[in-house]
């Protein structure tokens, strides 16, 4: 009997040839889904992959656990591992498995098994990137996952016409999960401690990076916090790598709703006026009016690549496959001249 052989895609042929000699070293900046859909992507055009993620969610287990016990919100973390499984049968077990969630009539109704898992880690080894290395060596993740900072953080927000009674009063709203699904108009963000303490890993990553991916995701509760954290913004304003931001398919609603996508550039540049991109990425026929979203991309240091990135569904989600091969092609011309082209 011939043993079995699986059809090796294009890109993955293109990622085996990649990992017999040098590769790009990026580092994707996120949290939730959208970080998951980067990750997927990513994790098929390089082995040499970081996924920084931030701790600042308050909802669901991760917020019964944070609130519990103390510790960072797992969920963000736990999603970004499940992503970096690999795609035979090994990896998407455990995917399948950290993603479970129990059901029941008691208090482990709603837990994830990963967020256990990683929370069980951080309390024996006392050390949670320590732990998040073993979790990933378990499922065989093709990458690494770091949290942002290793303190729980809060986001709060300023957002006008939070009260639908008062339309026009600006107020304070506090935790990621009331941020992302505000009404109102957020006007900016902040974290809570102000000058939160980055992971050593994650500064030491983007300055040793040769692309950073920032984006696609909840804006405000997942992208723009990275850049609250001093040494974070630090090292991507510092690092000779190249940065690439990917915008989302959609507004998402709450916190985005109707949001343009040069306004998303706006708001971001007005958090982290200092930093520069090099590429902003959006979906094709996401893109009503290309000159405002080219002036407003001009604006941060970065040319604007159109590519076809969503899924086939009509929902907004990113396809892994045509994600990567807009990534791929990004590291291939806008790259510097390295080793791994």
């Amino acid at each position: 009997m011939k043993p079995y052989r699986r059809r090796v895609s294009t890109l993955t042929a293109r990622r085996s040839l990649r990992r017999r000699g040098a590769q790009p070293k990026v580092v994707a900046l996120g949290g939730g889904m959208g970080l998951s859909a980067s990750l997927a992507a990513l994790r098929r055009i390089t082995g040499d992959l970081t996924a920084v993620v931030t701790v600042a969610d308050d909802g669901g287990s991760s917020g019964r656990l944070r609130e519990e016990l103390g510790v960072l919100p797992p969920g963000d973390l736990r999603k970004a591992l499940a992503a970096l499984c690999g795609d035979d049968d090994w990896g998407q077990t455990w995917a399948r498995v950290i993603q479970h969630r129990f059901q029941s009539k008691g208090e482990i109704n709603g837990h994830a098994v990963g967020n256990l898992l990683i929370v069980a880690l951080w309390e024996q080894l006392g050390d949670p990137v320590q732990a998040l290395d073993l979790v990933g060596r378990l499922l065989g993740a093709q990458g690494r996952v770091l949290p942002m900072s290793a303190v729980p953080l809060e986001l709060q927000a300023l957002v006008k016409g939070h009260d639908p009674e008062r339309p026009d009063d600006v107020d304070t709203v506090r935790g990621q999960a009331t941020v992302a699904l505000t009404p109102g108009d957020v006007q900016s963000v902040h974290l809570v401690p102000h000058d939160p303490p980055a992971v050593p890993e994650a500064v030491a990553a983007v300055l040793d990076a040769d692309w950073v991916v920032v984006g696609p995701g909840s804006w405000f509760s997942s992208v723009i916090p990275h850049l609250l954290v001093p040494e974070i913004l630090d090292a991507l304003v510092e690092t000779k790598a190249r940065k690439v931001l990917s915008l989302n398919l959609a507004p998402q609603p709450g916190e985005t709703e109707g949001f343009s996508p040069q306004r998303h550039l706006e708001v971001l540049g007005r958090h982290a006026p200092k930093l520069a991109l090099d590429v902003v990425l959006a979906d094709e026929a996401a893109v009503p009016d290309r000159e405002s979203l080219a002036d407003a991309a001009k604006r941060l240091g970065a040319a604007v690549e159109l590519a076809p990135v969503a899924g086939p569904d009509g929902s907004a989600k990113h396809d892994p496959e045509l994600l990567a091969a807009a990534y791929d092609r990004i590291f291939r011309m806008h790259g510097r001249i390295g080793p791994w082209r």
